[in-house]
């Protein structure tokens, strides 16, 4: 697809792309063979790390797109929201993992993880990246849900974010505020704000049920689709394969998260179980928001899709994710005491 994206050339996308991915996939298998006692050993680290690589964003980050989301270490651009998505779980799964469920349903044993969840949500909120922020809360929230947390505290949770609704509305951004005034009502602006999602639905459409072909979008290759090599490629794919192909893909997808959760089915600790569960739940995450963003039905907020986008830091950070996963396959007859 980023080959179709560049009218039929490697360049400037599928190259690089396929040389991270073969980079990511050495470090998925090495991931996968690593221990999940030694994963959760260095938990905390790991989350620390990302923490103050999002606070050296702040500090010596660069503007792109809009955002301040990156860190330019010359070899590679990186994004570290990304890398703290994989920290979160591995911090939170060890942080659960450690508690009995009495303990976990004392509100004050849940003080420390909420911390861990809101520390980097407001920080990238400052970049600012609304979707990653909301990927942050969303994962955090089922890893508690998952840990024992009962759901009385998140209808608590939910009816504090409600009321807040007005404060946190007056701290978003102009563009972010349009996008969202955009998802309510998207004939409203259709040449400015609404322009990415008409143009997306115009080429979802016209690739009917089989598509126009390889090479072959209109919508995409006349440069009426942006970002068609990050956020909106699943439209390009749309309008190329049609609608089978949306569900071929889309089929793929459901596979790969069921494995993910019989993997976390199948593991015999609390704590491989929950970083399962976590690393399938971004996943997840990440392809219900961008085919629901780009057909129109969530506000756009710059989720790429798994795998097939352009970005090296998404596509590194999934594919280490996978690494943990298979780790905890492996290893799922393996126990951990409460107190290592």
């Amino acid at each position: 697809m980023l080959y179709s994206a560049a009218n039929g050339s490697m360049s400037p996308w599928a190259w690089k792309q396929l040389l991270r991915f073969f980079v990511g996939f050495i470090l998925m298998i090495a991931v996968a063979t690593i221990d999940s006692r030694s994963l959760m050993s260095y938990a905390y680290l790991l989350y620390f790390v990302a923490l103050l690589l999002i606070i050296g964003v702040e500090i010596m980050g660069f503007v792109g797109m809009g955002a301040q989301r990156w860190i330019d270490l010359y070899i590679i651009q990186l994004q570290p929201s990304e890398i703290m998505k994989i920290a979160l779980v591995l911090a939170l799964a060890r942080y659960f993992h450690k508690r009995t469920i009495t303990e976990i349903r004392r509100f004050s044993t849940l003080l420390f993880p909420l911390a861990l969840v809101l520390m980097p949500t407001l920080l990238v909120m400052r970049q600012p990246d609304l979707g990653t922020a909301v990927i942050l809360i969303l994962c955090g929230a089922t890893l508690f849900f998952v840990a024992g947390v009962q759901w009385w505290k998140f209808a608590i949770a939910g009816s504090g974010a409600l009321a807040a609704a007005p404060a946190i509305w007056m701290l978003l951004y102009d563009y972010q505020k349009n996008r969202i005034l955009t998802f309510i009502n998207p004939e409203n602006d259709p040449t400015n704000s609404g322009y990415h999602v008409s143009q997306s639905k115009i080429a979802l459409g016209s690739g009917g049920l089989m598509g126009k072909g390889f090479l072959q979008g209109t919508q995409s290759h006349l440069n009426f689709l942006p970002e068609k090599q990050t956020d909106f490629i699943f439209t390009m794919f749309g309008e190329e394969f049609g609608f089978i192909g949306g569900i071929v893909l889309l089929g793929l997808y459901v596979t790969l998260i069921a494995y993910g959760f019989q993997i976390a089915m199948d593991s015999r600790n609390p704590f491989g179980r929950l970083v399962a569960i976590g690393m399938t739940t971004i996943v997840f995450l990440y392809v219900f928001i961008n085919m629901a963003m780009v057909m129109g039905m969530l506000p756009v907020v710059g989720v790429p899709l798994p795998f097939i986008s352009y970005g090296g830091t998404a596509l590194l950070t999934l594919l280490i994710g996978q690494g943990m996963i298979l780790s905890v396959a492996i290893h799922h007859n393996s126990r951990i005491g409460r107190n290592l």
